[in-house]
């Protein structure tokens, strides 16, 4: 019974509006299960062999999130059944999945990353290209920019994580529209931050799961 209770913690601790992607990377299929039939059913994953293999094997009523950096050329993989991917950083990237996607008769929602943390480390789009991005992404079909995804530095300072967590919201606050209405930021570590920084969406994975071996 303790993932449950720890997915009941964590559920009842988000705001309404707030959507839990439950990350179920490195977890095996039978605590994926055990999260789904306790009414779960947004998981998110990082690697796209695992997503693959996850989605062939587990309920198809799931709605996969792909939260990892997400390479060209593993795009045609995941295109036929992903609900949404999270990690879009470059118009490159956009253009593939538009093209995958196409070939699936699918509308594949997206999100921009933009690049908040002061590490180098981070993927994303910087604040002022974030705009650039969303109007190219107009011209391709199958794929909708449904808002934004960002990742604070990994630190414990908290006013620092705040900060650009905020920075995030504000540009997001720029550009939301009746399509972009996503703004995913927060982890199990600092997604209440992210909460009262305006998130609307969070990636929680060890304060469900229990932490990675």
């Amino acid at each position: 019974m303790g993932l449950e209770n720890n997915l009941n913690a964590v559920l009842s601790s988000l705001p309404k509006q707030v959507t839990l992607v439950a990350v179920s990377k490195t977890k095996p299929n039978s605590l994926i299960l055990e999260a789904y039939h306790a009414g779960q059913k947004i998981f998110g994953e990082n690697k796209v062999q695992e997503l693959v293999q996850k989605a062939e094997e587990l309920p198809k009523d799931i709605l996969w999130h792909m939260i990892g950096h997400l390479q060209t050329n593993k795009v045609k993989f995941i295109a036929p059944f992903v609900a949404l991917i999270h990690g879009v950083d470059s118009i490159k990237l956009l253009k593939e999945i538009n093209k995958r996607a196409k070939q699936h008769n699918r509308l594949i929602d997206c999100l921009l990353q933009v690049h908040i943390a002061t590490e180098n480390t981070k993927f994303g789009f910087n604040i002022t290209e974030v705009k650039k991005a969303i109007n190219n992404a107009k011209k391709f079909q199958n794929i909708k920019i449904v808002g934004l995804m960002g990742m604070a530095t990994f630190t414990d300072n908290k006013q620092q994580v705040t900060q650009e967590f905020k920075s995030l919201n504000s540009v997001f606050e720029s550009v939301k529209n009746k399509d972009i209405t996503t703004l995913s930021m927060g982890m199990s570590g600092d997604y209440q931050l992210a909460i009262e920084q305006g998130s609307t969406m969070v990636r929680v994975g060890s304060a469900i799961f229990g932490h990675r071996n």
